[in-house]
């Protein structure tokens, strides 16, 4: 062999060792053991209250209580935090162990950089990434990072004897800091924007439009870890019941009644002051008003979300002046990050100009796609 190809041999031999000396070796699965002898191969999750969240390579992702597991082991950087330690609206976190974890004769020990240390199950609240704690935890983010939310799409064509074109749309983002249930919430962000535009055309016939339109925003201030006050803003038209627009601006308390990773519910009551321009009017009828709301989120299997809300706003200037809202929609995930969703709307207003009905009723489908 010339000697130019064995130097060129040994060059390329020289950093294929490099190259495999500097490659980290693939950490070791983590291990659950239980009483009856079972054992789960995956990693952990995470640790809340009295249960165990294992993500199995054989079943999946499943709940275990602490006091069906002999033995747990992870090669995972974990934060184990005590029931005696209290994380508020500003988290103090010295004194939280750090490292990875296992557990034998319901001791947790926590090895890492500042030693070991051994929390009594018992003791153990939450045991959560050390990634996520540490992002957590670490002080308040951009107001243009950590948003989640939806956005849907729907369209219906019909070409006939009637000529029929209608599109739905809809955009609903959410961010909450802090965004994990063991930590108190601060703060929270809200924008929603739907829409539904039709045509329906005959010859000889007049066109007949369908047009509703609806937005808001809202911010939620945190004084305890439940209970919060709000201020929103609303702006709504809707063709079909002679509304050019409404503007609603709300101040008030709410509720989270729970806050779960699978489900929440959140009730709110506030006071409101609402402009209503109606069709075929030159003045504005200002009202105050009462604002009672619902909204209620549930996960399911496989991404299945059902959501819901129901808002009702009674007037003290003008009793006849009430209005209500009430929505139902659930997604089926298809692929990735999109789903089908199908869904339900009603507007009412109790006082609509003479010939328009008080109900407002729309029946959508569409396809979401949901936000990282």
């Amino acid at each position: 062999m010339p000697q130019r190809h064995r130097l060129r041999l040994a060059a390329i031999l020289a950093c294929s060792l490099s190259v495999i000396a500097q490659t980290p070796p693939k950490p070791e699965p983590d291990t659950l053991l239980l009483n009856d002898g079972e054992k789960l191969i995956g990693h952990l999750v995470r640790s809340s209250g009295g249960s165990v969240r294992f993500k199995s390579d054989a079943v999946g992702e499943v709940n275990v209580e602490w006091s069906k597991i002999r033995e747990l082991r992870s090669s995972a950087q974990f934060a184990v935090i005590s029931k005696d330690v209290k994380l508020g609206r500003k988290p103090v976190t010295t004194g939280i162990p750090e490292g990875t974890v296992s557990e034998a004769d319901q001791k947790v020990e926590v090895a890492g950089p500042a030693g070991e240390k051994t929390v009594p199950v018992a003791n153990v609240d939450q045991i959560v990434g050390l990634a996520a704690f540490n992002k957590e935890t670490s002080g308040h983010e951009g107001f243009f990072r950590g948003w989640k939310g939806t956005a849907t799409l729907g369209a219906s064509f019909v070409e006939a004897t009637q000529n029929s074109r209608t599109i739905t749309d809809s955009v609903a983002l959410v961010r909450a800091v802090p965004d994990q249930d063991w930590l108190a919430r601060r703060d929270r962000t809200s924008f929603d924007f739907s829409s539904s535009y039709g045509l329906l055309s005959q010859p000889n016939t007049p066109t007949v439009k369908t047009s509703i339109y609806h937005a808001d925003a809202e911010r939620d201030e945190y004084f305890s870890p439940a209970v919060f006050a709000f201020g929103q803003a609303q702006y709504d038209h809707n063709f079909s019941q002679g509304l050019d627009l409404q503007q609603t601006y709300v101040g008030g308390v709410g509720w989270s009644v729970f806050k779960q990773p699978n489900q929440g519910l959140d009730l709110k009551g506030g006071i409101s002051f609402i402009r209503q321009q109606f069709s075929g009017t030159t003045t504005a009828k200002d009202l105050a008003a009462s604002v009672f709301d619902e909204k209620y989120l549930r996960k399911f299997f496989h991404g299945t979300t059902f959501t819901q809300e129901l808002s009702v706003s009674p007037a003290w200037t003008e009793s006849k002046a009430l209005s209500a809202f009430g929505s139902a929609a659930l997604a089926l995930p298809v692929y990735k990050r999109f789903s089908v969703s199908v869904g339900a709307t009603d507007n009412f207003l109790n006082d609509p100009p003479p010939g328009f009905k008080k109900n407002s009723e729309q029946f959508t489908t569409g396809l979401t796609y949901v936000l990282p």
